[in-house]
């Protein structure tokens, strides 16, 4: 029995929280489908577990080159599961979900690999906040997202980090004041999400982009997207010594010396599939 077997069977639940899929082929794209239509994806106790098992799966999987992240039926993910959270009341057990929920928003962040949000439903509250945390985000235009907790009174103090780190801090503090739902079209705009695309369109888009980035190098998308996050918590001059130690050990890169040279040459580069971790260079 493999490991998402074990996991999966441990859950009262008859089906996975969690569905991966690893596209045909040798294209590296891996898909994560929240698989809680019934109950909107919402982020229940469950649903966490296993997103956090398979992203920690994905995080040492060197066959995995970009991951995207959907929801199965109308919405991506509504946000907490609120009837749960309301079975267990003490500060202990609230503190305990929100630093669980939190830890699993880092790894996005943490994850060597890309991460796509295909969002062709509703995303309130976490689920909202789970987009942002993405790298990368693509709706439909028919979708709308929400920061909304505040309108039942629950403030979304977590969701705010991540939101608050995709858009203009104006932009934020409406989303999170008034709990107003935001079109797709607009989310673009305001730099929520990346695209707002036809529903039609949602699987090809999505697909084309994360073929774009399978074919890039898999060390360099890895050594830049921490130095990315890295660099946003710190001052501007710590920020440019810190990323230029960093473009520095990345020239010490087989792929950089490999991609120069094929630039160099007129042909396609033939990237290594070794260590991304930057510490072979």
């Amino acid at each position: 029995m493999s490991n998402t077997e074990s996991r999966n069977k441990a859950y009262a639940d008859a089906s996975p929280y969690v569905l991966r899929a690893n596209n045909d082929g040798a294209d590296g794209i891996t898909t994560l489908r929240l698989n809680r239509p019934d109950e909107l994806n919402a982020l229940s106790e469950g649903m966490l577990a296993s997103l956090q098992a398979e992203l920690d799966d994905i995080a040492t999987d060197r066959t995995v080159r970009v991951v995207v992240l959907e929801g199965a039926g109308r919405a991506f993910c509504a946000g907490h599961n609120l009837k749960e959270m309301r079975t267990n009341y003490s500060l202990a057990y609230q503190k305990k979900l929100f630093a669980t929920c939190s830890q699993m928003m880092q790894s996005v962040l943490r994850l060597p690999q890309p991460v796509i949000a295909k969002v062709g439903g509703l995303a309130t509250a976490a689920g909202c906040q789970l987009v942002a945390t993405c790298d990368l985000a693509i709706a439909a235009d028919t979708v709308r997202l929400a920061t909304s907790g505040i309108n039942v009174g629950l403030f979304c103090s977590t969701p705010g980090v991540a939101v608050g780190r995709s858009v203009a801090r104006k932009h934020a503090m409406d989303l999170l004041l008034t709990g107003d739902f935001l079109e797709a079209p607009r989310a673009a705009e305001i730099g929520l999400i990346n695209q707002a695309v036809p529903k039609g369109l949602l699987d090809e888009t999505v697909s084309e982009l994360a073929a774009k980035l399978a074919r890039k190098s898999a060390h360099a998308l890895a050594l830049g997207k921490q130095a990315f996050y890295r660099q946003l918590e710190m001052g501007i001059s710590d920020a440019y010594a810190f990323t230029g130690k960093e473009m520095a050990r990345n020239m010490m890169d087989r792929d950089a010396a490999e991609g120069i040279d094929a630039f160099i040459e007129k042909r396609n580069p033939e990237w290594d599939q070794g260590s991304r971790d930057g510490d072979d260079g």
